[in-house]
């Protein structure tokens, strides 16, 4: 199950896993759950928790280097998931070296508790999603990840995180809901992220302001007359003349990317 994604801060998405269950005020709205009940060819236990283990493989025939949204239909950290499960995951992606791979949570407390016997090899990227301050929590439990890139996912934007310690994160996402009934998104919400991520030398990607339709990628999500679309700086070149490498995070001065914890 391998795809061509049209998130724009990703390339492709992977699913060993598929199905959730909502955890969270941000899951209310969920485009996975969508997805899984109007195609159930696809996804014949529609949106349970299911193991599928006859994806576990495709990475690695994957020749061109890509860099991949593991579960995006799915949550890998989920209860229902076998920590030997997510070993096997984690297999995979360190045999792949070639591809960076993106793994986003919500479930930040199993995460930060399975880290420790996990392999952090440079191209697995550690992320949580944080909808409102009620979840900041996550981002604590994400700084004890040893990732080489540590970033969270302010999708769907659906309240101020207020004053938020990026300390050890290297990329901010920030986007409101964007299907029929989304919730509003403050333009203030994302100006204050937008100013935190500045002065704390993290990357910012803006990606759309919420309503529908889904307004992204347009000049509607322009804040304060432009685009902001800063990827984590000191990344290798694994396609050369995207715009994925074309736009970096001005880090202040004397601070870099770790390499490796």
């Amino acid at each position: 199950m391998s795809e061509h994604s049209k998130i724009e801060w990703t390339e492709s998405t992977w699913n060993p896993t598929t199905g959730c269950t909502k955890i969270s005020s941000g899951c209310a709205h969920c485009y996975a759950e969508r997805m899984a009940n109007r195609f159930p060819k696809r996804y014949p236990n529609g949106f349970s928790l299911s193991l599928r283990p006859e994806y576990l493989d495709l990475p690695l025939h994957w020749r061109q280097p890509r860099i991949v949204f593991v579960d995006s239909m799915s949550d890998l950290f989920h209860d229902q998931v076998p920590d030997d499960y997510i070993l096997k995951v984690f297999d995979i992606m360190q045999r792949t070296p070639r591809h960076t791979f993106q793994i986003l949570t919500k479930r930040s407390g199993r995460l930060a508790q399975l880290a420790p016997r996990l392999p952090w090899p440079r191209n697995v990227w550690a992320g949580v999603t944080v909808e409102n301050d009620q979840f900041n929590t996550r981002i604590d439990h994400l700084r004890e990840v040893p990732a080489h890139v540590c970033f969270v996912s302010a999708e769907p934007l659906i309240g101020s995180l207020g004053s938020v310690n990026l300390a050890g994160i290297h990329w901010l996402i920030a986007g409101g809901e964007s299907q029929r009934g989304a919730r509003p998104a403050e333009l203030a919400w994302f100006g204050e992220l937008r100013d935190q991520c500045v002065s704390q030398g993290v990357a910012f990607f803006l990606k759309q302001l919420g309503g529908f339709p889904n307004k992204r990628g347009r000049d509607d999500a322009l804040l304060d007359g432009r685009r902001w679309t800063e990827r984590p700086s000191g990344l290798p070149e694994r396609h050369p003349g995207r715009a994925w490498h074309t736009t970096v995070c001005r880090r202040p001065a004397g601070t870099s990317l770790p390499r490796g914890r």
